[in-house]
């Protein structure tokens, strides 16, 4: 019975160690976290620091060379002497900038420039011919049509007419024979009254 009291006052010792162990190395771990955080974000004020500090050692050598506009993260740079600075990066190295404005010119490019301006032009010429001719033969299409809508419509027309006519004319000799008509009852009568005489002569004659 003794033993079976003192092990529950054993075990709660040791419980309470375990607690205490679990509670130190989640302690250490935060502790880790953190310190590990701030190297992290003191990393990146150092680099952010770098660039805003390189930036400005290059605003201030890039001033002296010329202006600098700043607009939020967008810089403008335009350099003094820009023209000259064109000449010297166009001029062959080992060779010193030619002291006038205008460069030598040479002589063989400017015949090649004029032989191939002659041959521009010539292409230009037979193209603007070709669509001469080309717009000429589309009006000359163009008014042949026409005239054949022209033609047919003045056709029809004169044929409408005529057809108007020659209906007119019809019904005019139609009206005609109508008047010279009317006497054809009155002597179809006279005839039925002949015919009906005849046919008693007949029989009285027999």
């Amino acid at each position: 019975m003794e033993v079976s009291a003192l092990r529950p006052a054993e075990a709660a010792p040791a419980a309470s160690e375990g607690a205490a162990a679990t509670r130190r190395r989640d302690e250490r771990s935060l502790e880790a976290l953190s310190l590990a955080g701030g190297a992290a974000a003191r990393q990146q004020a150092a680099a952010a620091a770098a660039a805003e500090g390189r930036r400005a050692t290059l605003a201030s050598a890039l001033e002296l060379e010329g202006t600098v506009l700043r607009e939020g993260r967008l810089t403008q740079f335009v350099a003094n002497n820009l023209e000259r600075r064109i000449r010297l990066s166009g001029a062959p190295r080992g060779e010193p900038a030619a002291a006038g404005p205008i460069p030598a010119i040479d002589p063989g490019a400017l015949q090649d420039v004029v032989a191939l301006a002659g041959q521009v032009a010539a292409q230009v010429d037979e193209l603007l011919r070709n669509v001469h001719c080309g717009l000429q033969a589309l009006t000359a299409l163009s008014v042949g049509c026409i005239q054949t809508y022209r033609d047919g419509v003045e056709s029809l027309g004169e044929a409408a007419d005529l057809s108007i006519r020659a209906m007119y004319a019809l019904v005019a000799r139609c009206e005609e024979l109508d008047r010279a008509m009317q006497p054809v009852p009155a002597l179809a009568k006279r005839i039925r009254d002949m015919k009906g005489t005849l046919e008693r002569l007949e029989g009285l004659c027999k």
